[in-house]
């Protein structure tokens, strides 16, 4: 019997993108966006369908306080904090740095406050640091009598992952020739979800300098969800478009969210979004994804994440035109 809960309305929209696909090489009935965005919790974003599963379980356990880790800027964190509010829970979100080591206030730390989302600041770390902290983090809430459910980073596990084998079979319904899905590859769940549902020939993850070793990642998740042996070298994975690092501004992803958002009005995000489409344009440009196949962009969300990514403010601001009437 499963202990998934429901948190959004399904399913969600595949739009047609005729402007974007031009502007990509694209012909005008090849690309379509698949809006994961628009999920209605929380500020919306994939982690949702991840959250139906693994917060289920934890109210199946009779958890009374779900502790996560992520970035700062987190769109998991945000969510999980959106998601307990949602079924009468407490959350604590263990986070890198210290208060005063915050490069910025805005974005999703704005929503963490508003959801009654407590923090943990960890201190500097990776993310093997993290954990630490969130195991003694739920150590100290057993002591203080309450009932903690630590729910994977990114929402990543076997049981996460699941909510993306379903939107793999929700898409087929909404567009049965479907030749490539492309999707931003963070934590590893959504991906192997998808290819789960599609298989590894379709789906091209565009890593997003998340996690080290990507490729294992996935295909150890994807393995769990289909109790096949699947090896990392059978997935298609983009690892040309991480850049400077995770946290940082890479110049492809910014003239992505660009090209998306003068064409179609579509805002991605500078850390998860705007590197799968930076990944998708370099896909077309050497060859990968061509003209005349059926291409569907999953669009993860993540727009809090910009407005608290500075570098991305700076330079969305800086590029406003002025007009003077005459």
């Amino acid at each position: 019997m499963s202990d998934k809960i429901a948190l959004s309305a399904w399913p969600t929209p595949v739009e047609p993108a005729p402007r974007l696909a031009a502007a990509l090489g694209l012909g005008e009935n090849d690309l379509w966006i698949k809006r994961d965005d628009l999920t209605g919790l929380g500020g919306g974003g994939n982690k949702v369908r991840k959250l139906e599963w693994t917060a289920g379980a934890a109210l199946a356990e009779g958890a009374d306080t779900l502790v996560t880790t992520g970035a700062a800027q987190s769109n998991h964190a945000r969510l999980t904090a959106a998601a307990a509010a949602r079924l009468g829970l407490d959350a604590v979100l263990v986070l890198p740095g210290t208060p005063g080591s915050v490069t910025s206030n805005s974005g999703n730390l704005v929503l963490d406050g508003l959801l009654g989302a407590r923090i943990h600041w960890a201190g500097d770390g990776d993310r093997g640091v993290l954990a630490g902290a969130a195991d003694d983090v739920c150590r100290q809430l057993r002591r203080e009598g309450a009932r903690p459910c630590l729910i994977p980073f990114g929402g990543s596990s076997p049981l996460g992952a699941r909510g993306y084998v379903e939107c793999g079979e929700e898409l087929l319904d909404q567009l049965h020739d479907v030749d490539h899905v492309v999707v931003a590859l963070g934590s590893g769940g959504t991906m192997a979800g998808l290819i789960a549902a599609l298989g590894e020939e379709r789906v091209l993850g565009v890593h997003c300098g998340a996690v080290a070793d990507p490729a294992r990642v996935v295909a150890d998740l994807t393995g769990a969800l289909t109790r096949r042996s699947v090896t990392p070298d059978s997935l298609r994975i983009r690892t040309d478009q991480v850049g400077a690092g995770y946290g940082f501004l890479h110049e492809p992803a910014f003239e992505a969210m660009r090209i998306a958002a003068t064409t179609e009005g579509i805002v991605l995000d500078p850390v998860y979004s705007g590197r799968a489409m930076a990944g998708l344009i370099a896909a077309v440009e050497d060859g990968d994804i061509r003209p005349g196949r059926r291409t569907v962009f999953l669009h993860t969300g993540g727009l809090p994440g910009l407005f608290g990514h500075m570098e991305a403010v700076h330079r969305s601001v800086t590029g406003l035109r002025s007009y003077s009437a005459v």
